[in-house]
């Protein structure tokens, strides 16, 4: 029997979340939310799993009295991992992938298998977790015997709640170094770095039910069972997956933008611009492309934010008002290149020349990806109608919006339904001309 409430536990790189989802109506019918705030150190930056955890704990207690919990789902950000010792406790705190020093490390370079072993460009800061787990081991040199499995992050939470050690086949896949998406196994790196991964398993997988302490704290039945878990992004692609067929894109928007091309044109993939290859829920690999969309939006929307008017888009319009790349230069379609405002503009009119910034970097992804047929706008920026608009103006595609407060939660609830229904987006309309235009000015600067 399909379990119908499903609490999904959702840790983004911005927020921790837990939604309960109704599988019947495939709605969120209750979300609490905590800030994932990173504390400095030592021995690193790391995340505060200690505060989640009991956050958690609460919001769990909350659903079950509320409205019942029927199973437990996970999805995290990648780029993650936990080092359990051999007591399954935290052999090192969960490392921030934002901190600089691992993607510095010249012998880490000379270790990593190439992109065509694993589709995995070379990147920035801690981005690819072998990176990261290189330089954990060189920083604290008892770490390796101390270390009895490594989890990937979505699965850290399954092991705390069920006490089952895995990896999954999408977070492995999250540009990691430690995968191989064409063969479906584990890269030459696991071996070089002489660390035991936890087993590959699938993101649907029941790894079990929850422990008898968990059932005692939460009031949530002894049997609830605890899937392995599923990377945020993927878990946005999922629901698509099994509902559509010909060629499509998701374009999974929060701290990360992340562009999946499923049955696209056939394209050279270019690792230098951040391009890569994911692996889907299914085990597939999926053409995929990046930038630190959400973040750039933070950083650079006027506070408070002003109300937009048609008046304000006409402004920009006409005088070509634009942002160009790259906010965050150290990722994305165009790194090492310093952003620049091509005029000053009032603050509703840069809110205007922002949205349509990251709607054309998100068109630059799809283009490196072969992104043909409809494109699905996941997360919050499927709530931001400039930013859908200037997306459906410059790839000429049409655009559709998913509908739900967090863009993940439905993709990682229906891992326990085989037969449940999408979600149903909602088209955009036609694409205007005159934004069409604009794109094709903004390309011709960058």
């Amino acid at each position: 029997m399909t379990p119908r409430h499903i609490a999904v536990i959702d840790i983004g790189k911005t927020n921790a979340k837990l939604a309960l989802v109704d599988l019947e109506s495939l709605t969120e019918i209750a979300v609490e939310t905590r800030p994932n705030t990173v504390i400095p150190g030592p021995p690193w930056p790391h995340f505060d799993v200690e505060g989640h955890w009991q956050f958690l704990l609460g919001a769990l207690a909350r659903f079950h009295a509320a409205h019942g919990v029927d199973a437990i789902s996970i999805t995290t950000h990648g780029a993650c991992a936990a080092l359990l010792d051999h007591a399954g406790a935290l052999a090192a705190p969960v490392m921030d992938y934002e901190d600089p020093r691992p993607g510095q490390s010249a012998a880490y370079a000379a270790l990593r298998p190439p992109f065509a072993e694993t589709g995995a460009p070379q990147m920035a800061m801690g981005l690819n977790l072998g990176a990261q787990l290189h330089w954990q081991l060189t920083e604290m040199p008892d770490l390796r015997d101390r270390v009895a499995q490594v989890v990937t992050y979505p699965q850290f939470w399954a092991h705390r709640l069920s006490g089952v050690a895995a990896t999954d086949v999408t977070s492995l896949g999250c540009h990691t170094d430690l995968w191989n998406p064409w063969a479906g196994q584990f890269s030459t790196l696991p071996a070089r770095l002489g660390l035991p991964i936890a087993p590959a398993r699938p993101s649907g997988d029941v790894l079990g039910p929850i422990l008898p302490e968990i059932a005692a704290i939460t009031g949530l039945r002894p049997d609830t069972p605890v899937i392995c878990g599923i990377h945020d992004s993927n878990a946005s692609l999922l629901p698509h997956l099994r509902a559509r067929s010909g060629a499509f894109s998701v374009v999974s928007t929060g701290t990360w933008v992340v562009v999946m091309t499923m049955g696209g044109a056939a394209v050279t993939l270019d690792p230098a611009r951040d391009v890569l290859v994911n692996v889907n829920a299914l085990g597939a690999p999926v053409p995929s492309a990046r930038f630190m969309g959400g973040r750039e939006w933070e950083l650079t929307v006027p506070s408070p934010l002003p109300s937009v008017t048609e008046a304000d888009r006409q402004a920009v319009l006409a005088r070509g008002f634009m942002l160009l790349p790259a906010v965050v230069g150290d990722s994305g379609p165009f790194p090492g290149r310093q952003a620049r405002w091509s005029a000053d503009g009032t603050p509703a009119e840069r809110v205007v020349a922002l949205s349509w910034y990251l709607a054309l970097m998100t068109a630059e992804c799809l283009a490196m990806t072969g992104a043909q047929g409809p494109l699905i706008v996941e997360g919050p920026f499927a709530r931001n109608s400039d930013y859908c608009a200037m997306l459906a103006a410059a790839t000429g595609l049409p655009v559709e919006t998913a509908q739900g407060r967090t863009g993940t939660a439905i993709g990682a609830a229906l891992l326990f339904a085989t037969d449940a229904p999408p979600a149903r987006p909602v088209a955009t309309g036609p694409a205007d001309p005159a934004l069409a235009a604009y794109a094709a000015a903004w390309r011709a600067q960058v």
